[in-house]
């Protein structure tokens, strides 16, 4: 069972989410917060597997709340959710540690995907942003690929097959059914993966594998 926190400062929001939620037979809303500060507390009062959380809310954003839910003890995976697709939202979303990043006006079965995905450790961006994401840092040039690539060579061989297949957003049993591998196996790969490359998150790993030319 999937342990969801929500965060929002729209009662009606929280409650939609939490209706189309709790339809899921895998999740539970264990906790709601209206504005940044009360997520974090519900999630130190709550184990919390993932926490969807408002962009724009009161006392603190949710970028602010993203990164202090990140360094909590029991860090929850967190998907940020707001109503407007601005660039510098999804990259401090990312910075702040969040492992997806979706619209309010995704799709709801979009948004259950997203919220089992990201619970097992892949990651889900709303298409746009992922574009946009990607087109960004593929702007720097040379200089980009050229430090992503030497920061790929801490890896061994077989990190950067598990990597390229990250990076194209396999989870962890498609990952383990491709090479071979049992999925705690590939678990152990992603974990050293993201320790090698300075990253907190899947996301941040995937781009790198792109600057370095990992991956199309």
């Amino acid at each position: 069972m999937i342990r969801v926190l929500i965060a929002d400062d729209d009662a009606l929001v929280r409650l939609g989410l939490a209706d189309l939620l709790d339809g899921d037979a895998g999740i539970e809303v264990v906790a709601q917060a209206c504005d940044g500060l009360h997520a974090v507390e519900q999630a130190t009062a709550h184990r919390v597997d993932v926490a969807l959380v408002d962009v724009r809310m009161p006392r603190m954003d949710g970028i602010t709340a993203t990164a202090r839910l990140r360094a909590l003890p029991r860090p929850p995976k967190v998907i940020t959710l707001t109503t407007f697709d601005l660039d510098e939202y999804v990259y401090n979303a990312l910075a702040a540690g969040a492992d997806g990043f979706l619209l309010k006006d995704t799709d709801p079965a979009e948004i259950l995907r997203a919220v089992h995905l990201v619970a097992v450790g892949s990651a889900m961006l709303h298409p746009s942003a992922a574009r946009r994401l990607i087109d960004r840092y593929h702007q720097a040039g040379g200089a980009r690929t050229t430090a992503a690539r030497t920061r790929l060579d801490r890896l061994t061989p077989r990190e950067r097959d598990v990597l390229a297949l990250l990076a194209e957003g396999e989870t962890n049993a498609e990952i383990a059914a491709r090479l071979g591998m049992r999925e705690s196996t590939v678990k152990a790969h992603v974990s050293r993966i993201l320790t090698a490359l300075e990253v907190t998150n899947r996301v941040q790993a995937a781009l790198l594998a792109r600057d370095a030319g990992l991956t199309p």
